[in-house]
C-alpha cells in the first residue's frame, strides 16, 4: 500500500514540477516576445528621441515594460532622464560623445506621461520663435496640469498652471506666438520681431493665428494682425 502511495506523489510531484516548469517556460518566452517588440519599436525611432513607458503600452504590460527598458538602459542603447522617462542618444560625431537630451522634447515627454497640455512661455518661448538666441536658463510652460519643477543634470523645467484656454484652447502655433509676444512685452515688439515673425510663419500657420487668437489681450492681437495682415480679408 505504502509503495503505491509513493508511486502517486512521486507523479504527482512530477507532474506539479512539469507544470510549474511550462508556466515559467510561457512566462519567459512571453517576456522574451514583449522585449522584441519594445526593442523594435526604439530601433525605428530616430536618435534624439525621447519617450515614455506608457508609450509603449500597447505592447504590454507596465512591469514587463519597465524590465525591458532596465536593460535597455544597463546595455546603453537608451538613457534614462527622469523616472519613467528615456532617450535614444543621439551620437555627435563632432564632439565624439552622445549628445544631452534636447529639454524641450524632454519636457513633452513629461506632459505626455501626466496628460498635460503645455505651451512654452517666456524665454523658452522666445528662444523657441528665434527672437532669441540665449538658451533658457529654466524651460517653462504654462500648462493645464499642477505647478512643478523637474532637474536632471544642469537642466531645469517648470511647469506654470494657468488658465486652461491658455494650455488648451490654442494650436501649438497660437499658443507660442501668444506667449512670446507676452514675454517680450507691448514696448518691446519692435518692427524686427513682426518681420521675422511674418516671414517664419507658414500662409496657414498665419490663417489659424488670426481666427485663433481674437480672444487674447488686445495689444497681443493688435500685433498678431500686423504680422498677418497681408492675409486679412
Amino acid at each position: 500500500m505504502s509503495s503505491h502511495l509513493n508511486i502517486y506523489f512521486a507523479v504527482a510531484f512530477s507532474l506539479e514540477n512539469m507544470h510549474t516548469f511550462s508556466n515559467e517556460r510561457r512566462k519567459k518566452m512571453k517576456r522574451e516576445k514583449y522585449q522584441t517588440f519594445i526593442n523594435k519599436r526604439i530601433m525605428e525611432m530616430p536618435p534624439g528621441s525621447v519617450f515614455v513607458t506608457s508609450d509603449f503600452a500597447d505592447i504590454a504590460p507596465s512591469s514587463a515594460i519597465n524590465m525591458s527598458l532596465s536593460r535597455l538602459e544597463a546595455s546603453g542603447s537608451i538613457r534614462r532622464i527622469l523616472r519613467g522617462i528615456y532617450d535614444k542618444p543621439r551620437f555627435s560625431k563632432l564632439l565624439n560623445e552622445p549628445v544631452a537630451p534636447d529639454p524641450s522634447k524632454v519636457a513633452y515627454a513629461i506632459a505626455r506621461k501626466n496628460r498635460w497640455s503645455i505651451i512654452p512661455m517666456g524665454d523658452t518661448a522666445l528662444n523657441i520663435l528665434r527672437l532669441s538666441t540665449q538658451v533658457p536658463a529654466v524651460w517653462q510652460y504654462v500648462s493645464d496640469g499642477p505647478y512643478k519643477e523637474y532637474s536632471y543634470d544642469n537642466v531645469h523645467i517648470l511647469f506654470r498652471r494657468t488658465s486652461n484656454k491658455e494650455a488648451t484652447g490654442y494650436s501649438y502655433i497660437t499658443g507660442l506666438v501668444i506667449q512670446g509676444l507676452r514675454a517680450l512685452g507691448r514696448e518691446h515688439v519692435s518692427e524686427t520681431v513682426i518681420k521675422s515673425l511674418r516671414e517664419r510663419l507658414s500662409p496657414e500657420e498665419k490663417k489659424v493665428l488670426l481666427n485663433e487668437a481674437q480672444g487674447t489681450t488686445a495689444w497681443i492681437f493688435d500685433y498678431i494682425k500686423e504680422i498677418c495682415k497681408e492675409h486679412e480679408v
